[in-house]
């Protein structure tokens, strides 16, 4: 609709919220230039709307209890790609921070709720187009901030090895249905650890991509330095053929380089792992809160590495201990600033934008901003308070220290081909009740993240794949490469998987669930 000309009463407002000092006088004066110049915001809106795509009339529904054993869907539905294609024959599950055009898309969060998406996102559309079919969207945690399952506003996703405990967030349906074997593929978000987190405590395989390799276009950011988007898996080899569908540039995504090659990840992991060197990260172990059980797991798989003809010793990056820090910073200061006050997207990047979703969620959540999950207001709490005295200076100083950081990996990198350390430093946590106190809906939310998430500020490869069991759940092991080599990373993991004979399934689902057979 048109931007209504604005009266002097209007503009006083405004002007008193920059605190210009005008007087009645200065509005009124002001006021027939203003209005002359929102002209351009009309001639824009109709110009747009010329161009605007209209969601396509796409079967869908809600799925009951008896359909929905783990809560992992949000919507189910079954889109048919092309007849033909690498992902002919499988189903596929979408994250819900990811556009399906005439699917409903919530994020997890009342303040999405009720959208409808008009474009699918390019994951989507290439993922059809390599003839997957999609079967619904995948439950995720409230606007993806948590690497815990209990804070969608669906409800908790229950962890099919355990059903009183996490599956790990955000991508926490995707990780449920693919564990479970109700999916073949899932295609996640990761910026603090989200695909890889919940793919360590439900024993499947997470990808994290080198950042800018798949494009986000059509995905909630919540801060787009930090912003990934990857497979999700029951095996190495399905990640690679998923990876090698959605990867290179799409021309939309200002978080791409402008020039990227697509290696053959399938053909890749194909090659022998044998004589690569693998260096152990200290100080991923050994955290406050490491579970030995962890620890020993994650030691264990890298003696059956050496088995398979690597080699593996250890090598010190004291600055793995400074990345949690400086993506608490990037991801708190930086979110507040984008995911909620610039109503997700933000501005100043040359990127496709959502308009229709820019409204919808902005007007939503000034609606009703206590709406917001627990992990959502610590984050606009600790941003709010941290900007007022810093005018983003802390946000700045740590995107500075961010190639400090991916330095420090590359020169461990430069003495080995990847690296290795848990993925998360313990098992899945048991699910908060409904009445948990804050202190426990946080820690369960954010405990997990201290391997995961320097490596969404570096931007480099990471891969988690089952380690074993430790009290009878899965343990993670990350795997981490230099920038852009995502084969390499996959590689190592195809070794370990098949020097291990293939990843074991929670109890009750067969083994072979959610693979081509």
């Amino acid at each position: 609709m048109p931007v209504p000309p604005p009266d002097s009463n209007a503009l006083l407002a405004v002007a008193e919220g920059y605190r210009l000092g005008h007087s009645t006088a200065d509005a009124e004066s002001f006021q027939p230039a203003v209005a002359g110049l929102l002209a351009s915001w009309d001639a824009v809106e109709a110009l747009y709307s010329d161009l605007a795509p209209q969601a396509p009339e796409r079967p869908w529904q809600r799925p009951d209890d008896a359909a929905n054993p783990y809560g992992a869907w949000y919507v189910t539905t079954e889109l048919t790609g092309a007849p033909e294609g690498p992902l002919a024959g499988r189903t596929i599950a979408i994250k819900d921070n990811i556009t399906v055009a005439g699917l409903p898309m919530m994020n997890g969060s009342k303040t999405v709720e009720g959208f409808i998406p008009t474009r699918d996102a390019t994951v989507v559309t290439r993922a059809l187009a390599a003839g997957a079919t999609v079967s619904g969207k995948a439950v995720c945690e409230d606007l993806c901030f948590s690497g815990g399952s209990h804070t969608s506003r669906t409800g908790p996703v229950r962890n099919p090895w355990d059903q009183t405990r996490s599956t790990g967030g955000s991508s926490s349906g995707n990780a449920a249905l693919v564990a479970a074997g109700l999916v073949d593929l899932a295609i996640g978000g990761d910026q603090g650890g989200s695909v890889r987190m919940p793919a360590a405590f439900s024993g499947i395989v997470g990808h994290k991509p080198t950042h800018g390799l798949v494009p986000y276009t059509g995905a909630f950011p919540i801060e787009q330095t930090i912003d990934h988007l990857g497979p999700m898996t029951r095996t190495v080899a399905d990640a690679a053929l998923l990876l090698g569908v959605l990867a290179g540039r799409d021309g939309h995504d200002p978080r791409q380089p402008t020039q990227l090659d697509v290696p053959d990840y399938l053909a890749a992991i194909g090659e022998s792992a044998e004589g690569l060197r693998v260096g152990v990260v200290t100080e991923g172990f050994g955290h406050q809160n490491s579970e030995p059980g962890v620890d020993q797991t994650v030691r264990a798989a890298v003696d059956t590495l050496r088995g398979a003809g690597l080699t593996a010793e250890e090598v010190s990056i004291p600055w793995h201990l400074h990345g949690a820090r400086i993506w608490d910073v990037i991801a708190t200061e930086g979110a507040a600033a984008q995911m909620v006050d610039a109503n997700g997207y933000g501005m100043n990047w040359p990127g496709l934008y959502d308009p229709e979703l820019i409204e919808h969620y902005g007007n939503q959540w000034r609606a009703a901003p206590h709406e917001f999950s627990q992990t959502v207001q610590l984050v606009l709490l600790a941003a709010g308070y941290a900007r007022e005295r810093g005018r983003n200076k802390y946000y700045a100083m740590a995107r500075n220290l961010a190639p400090v950081l991916r330095a420090a990996y590359d020169e461990a990198l430069a003495r080995f081909d990847v690296l290795v350390l848990p993925t998360v430093p313990m098992t899945a946590t048991v699910i908060p009740g409904p009445d948990a106190p804050r202190e426990e809906v946080l820690a369960r939310g954010l405990e997990m993240i201290a391997n995961t998430c320097p490596t969404d500020v570096t931007g480099h490869p990471a891969c988690s794949v089952p380690a074993g069991l430790s009290g009878g759940l899965p343990v993670g092991m990350m795997i981490v490469g230099k920038m852009f080599d995502d084969a390499t990373v996959l590689r190592v993991a195809h070794a370990y998987e098949r020097a291990v004979d293939g990843f074991p399934a929670p109890p009750g689902v067969g083994a072979t669930a959610g693979q081509r057979v």
